[in-house]
């Protein structure tokens, strides 16, 4: 009883706020998505009347695709949903999430391991991360599904028009081989400074930050930018190797390349669909809803998805609609 009043709570705030709105003659905008009708996310033919379920996100614009898709899987399989999505901050999520006030998002496996639950250090193995965060978070009643293949993490990117001129460089570990002057880095002041950054990083492949030997990087190769800079200050040529995410909509408007980072360094960061564990006892179909579509979430998809809003500058749930209909996840009503 406790949690469902948290929940009716938490759905009467979102409705006097859609009402403020649509007083006036307008919705709520973070709410809107295109009508939606059954593809091959069939509604759930015993799914009792009133269904409900919330769904939630982040504010930024990968989290805001995502969370739209979550909300179309659940309307398509015939749930009535609560769109709390576009919340600003990782933690206010979080809190929806664990206090049962939100039944689902889209959440990283690294963020859930290293932020929330306070873990100094990554793993960089993929299935093992998730497990890991997996595991821990069922003390939290929170059920993580299978993740999807995009992991949206740290790495490296070249503008392409350069591979060849370094070699035809594909991999971090191939840096070392470059002559020094050729070493030039572009980051951001927070990758730069962090204990699991850019210093760490070039000590896993045998680089030092400062050193004078052969497999020194000299202070002066290294710029320091605003975030969101690096991307453009490496494709103009300012350095050879710009830290960027790698579902980033600007690593294919730009064309870089992202470099494999084949030591193994980065923490992984999968995404993953978190279900609140009642929840998905009660409606236990919900998780072949969400299991279709994890793994056409790849890194390349995403980095699609994520250019057309930050670029072309189409609404997030115009996008989501359209990916889940050529998908054929579902269809237009």
């Amino acid at each position: 009883m406790k949690r469902r009043n948290r929940r009716v709570a938490a759905t009467l705030v979102a409705g006097a706020a859609a009402l403020a709105l649509t007083g006036c003659g307008l919705q709520p905008a973070t709410s809107f998505v295109p009508a939606a009708a059954p593809g091959t996310i069939e509604k759930i033919d015993d799914l009792p009347d009133g269904a409900h379920i919330t769904v939630t996100s982040k504010n930024f614009t990968e989290q805001l695709v995502l969370g739209k898709i979550g909300v179309l899987a659940a309307k398509a399989a015939g749930f009535d949903v609560t769109d709390e999505t576009n919340v600003p901050g990782s933690v206010a999520v979080r809190q929806l999430m664990t206090g049962h006030d939100a039944d689902m998002t889209y959440e990283y496996t690294g963020t859930a391991w290293l932020t929330y639950m306070g873990h100094k250090e990554g793993i960089p193995d993929k299935q093992e991360q998730y497990q890991a965060v997996k595991d821990e978070d069922a003390g939290n009643g929170l059920t993580w599904l299978p993740p999807a293949p995009m992991n949206n993490t740290y790495a490296f990117a070249v503008r392409k028009e350069a591979v060849d001129e370094l070699g035809g460089i594909t991999k971090l570990s191939q840096i070392a081989d470059l002559p020094k002057d050729q070493r030039t880095f572009c980051v951001e002041s927070e990758f730069n400074s962090r204990a699991d950054g850019f210093k760490p990083m070039l000590e896993q492949y045998g680089l030092e930050l400062g050193g004078s030997g052969d497999n020194g990087i000299p202070k002066g190769n290294v710029d320091i930018l605003d975030t969101g800079t690096v991307y453009t200050a490496t494709d103009r040529g300012k350095c050879n190797f710009g830290e960027v995410f790698t579902t980033d909509g600007r690593i294919k408007s730009l064309g870089l390349s992202v470099l494999q980072d084949d030591e193994g360094f980065f923490p992984a960061y999968n995404v993953a669909p978190v279900l609140d564990s009642a929840t998905l006892k009660e409606y236990p179909q919900l998780a072949d809803v969400y299991d279709q579509i994890s793994p056409k979430l790849t890194d390349a998809v995403l980095q699609e998805l994520n250019r057309q809003v930050d670029v072309e500058g189409r609404e997030p749930a115009d996008v989501a609609f359209d990916w889940m209909v050529k998908e054929g996840f579902i269809t237009k009503a």
